[in-house]
């Protein structure tokens, strides 16, 4: 997931002369590509994973005195949740990375349950972490201000740094990558997402039916992403409703290094969640250099700019016209292509990783 991500990108960074020995501290299962010589590991019980009360529990009751015990300087929490009676000569810092929890109107389309629960919880627990943190990075303008209006511009210390995008995922001209054996030869529509109430797939389906009905396109929609239950069924009842079975394919689960091809070969990118904070997918996509078309909620203008078209995600009307639209404007689609890939360059890893380190050792010392 964006999480792990996240960190396999700031640990392949680690800058190697501030003179700074860096502790992880996470379970065995969390793989790592490459982690350089002044980064540690030490163990955290495989039992807390999936078990937010357990780790919690264990952050406030252990934590502590492990900072103590190592005389740690700073506290980084890549995840945004601070638990504990952190030591007052070790500073935090938070990032906050998941904004679902803050858009009340997302929350609400959950039925009363665990997620509806979960959220409003998270909502609590990650408003209080970042007023008790000595810094917060914020990974969009859009979020900063989401935040210092719930916070009532609280917050001690702040940074905004975007995350970057790896290199593998950028189009290369003379290189392009070849179509996946499970996709379609002729082109695609491609939308990359989990199949969640806030993600609008059924808007896309419906949407996707109208471009049919109204312009015969006989381009196949591409679902990748795992379901979550109840919204999955109902992606698939919209499917059925509109008998287009044989057109819309979901792939629920594909090896992350396969990503960067199935972008780049899609004759249209397409965006429609409706809340985000610095979205991965939004940023690979427009690293494939293909025409994207993407939800104007924010904050998804602040990374797209004017290298996207724009579009109501909960107006399948809409989309289906600026689908037809574009699919019928060579021109217009080549040129989004060459602009996405330019826009793409504004957000490297290099960059993001290098000011996230600076800002944490600066703060340490």
């Amino acid at each position: 997931g964006g999480g792990q991500t996240y960190l396999q990108h700031l640990l392949k960074n680690v800058p190697a002369d501030h003179g700074v020995e860096i502790i992880l501290l996470s379970p065995d299962s969390l793989q790592f590509s490459s982690i350089k010589n002044n980064v540690r590991r030490l163990k955290l019980p495989g039992y807390l994973i999936g078990h937010p009360i357990l780790r919690t529990l264990w952050e406030m009751l252990f934590l502590p005195y492990i900072l103590r015990r190592l005389s740690i300087d700073a506290l980084f929490c890549p995840g945004g949740s601070v638990s504990g009676n952190i030591p007052r000569s070790c500073k935090v810092v938070a990032t906050f990375q998941n904004m679902l929890p803050f858009d009340i109107v997302q929350r609400r389309k959950y039925p009363f349950g665990y997620m509806r629960f979960r959220n409003w919880a998270l909502h609590k627990k990650l408003l209080s972490s970042m007023l008790r943190s000595d810094l917060v990075i914020f990974i969009s303008d859009y979020a900063k201000s989401v935040i210092d209006l719930e916070s009532k511009n609280l917050i001690n210390q702040s940074v905004i740094i975007p995350h970057g995008i790896d290199d593998k995922f950028r189009r290369n001209k003379n290189n392009i990558l070849p179509v996946p054996s499970w996709l379609p030869n002729n082109g695609y529509l491609l939308y990359v997402s989990i199949l969640d109430v806030y993600k609008s797939q059924i808007e896309v389906i419906e949407a996707y039916a109208l471009l049919k009905r109204n312009h015969n396109v006989d381009l196949k929609l591409v679902l990748v992403g795992p379901e979550f239950k109840p919204y999955g069924d109902k992606v698939r009842e919209t499917i059925k409703r509109h008998s287009l079975e044989k057109y819309v394919l979901i792939k629920e689960s594909i090896p992350y290094d396969d990503l960067p091809a199935v972008y780049q070969n899609a004759t249209i990118n397409i965006f429609a969640s409706q809340t985000e904070n610095c979205p991965f997918i939004l940023l690979e996509a427009l690293a494939s250099g293909r025409p994207l078309l993407v939800s104007n909620c924010l904050p998804m203008p602040e990374f797209g700019g004017s290298s996207v078209l724009y579009f109501k995600p909960t107006d399948p009307k809409e989309l289906a016209i600026k689908l037809a639209a574009l699919l019928m404007d060579p021109v217009l689609m080549t040129d989004l292509s060459e602009k996405a890939l330019e826009q793409s360059f504004k957000y490297s890893w290099d960059s993001a990783a290098k000011n996230t380190w600076d800002s944490i050792i600066a703060l340490a010392n």
